[in-house]
């Protein structure tokens, strides 16, 4: 007895699913690699400079924002006691790199008693925050 024949349908593959599965790993990558980037200090409008280089050495980020608030390692402080700040967190360092990232619109005079607070400070060296200009 002769069986009757199949239809010969051509097979098919549903690409919905794994079309999903990339977009939603995709996703997880682009949110994972946005919650990586580190933050060095809070943000702040910084100015320009065409030498701007970046710095590799363990630092102490000092920011002034355009209220003239004052924060060490994001922690608010006040003028007088940066010094007190600065020799703390340098513990048994020798030699550490404190960075000043001023807001272009904060005070010039607030900016000058940070720079001068730092520059009491022995073995602390000094740079101040800018971004690349075109």
């Amino acid at each position: 007895m002769r069986l009757p024949d199949e239809i010969d349908t051509p097979g098919e593959i549903n690409i919905l699913p794994m079309i999903d599965i990339i977009f939603s790993i995709l996703a997880f990558v682009i949110i994972s690699t946005l919650s990586l980037t580190r933050s060095e200090g809070l943000p702040v409008d910084l100015p320009s400079a065409k030498t701007s280089e970046p710095q590799e050495v363990k630092q102490i980020n000092i920011t002034v924002d355009s209220d003239g608030d004052i924060f060490v390692d994001r922690q608010p402080t006040e003028v007088d006691n940066l010094k007190t700040s600065i020799t703390n967190l340098m513990g048994e360092e020798e030699q550490i790199l404190v960075v000043i990232n001023g807001d272009k619109k904060a005070e010039h005079g607030i900016v000058v008693g940070v720079m001068d607070q730092v520059r009491q400070v022995p073995g602390a060296k000094l740079a101040i925050a800018s971004t690349k200009s075109d």
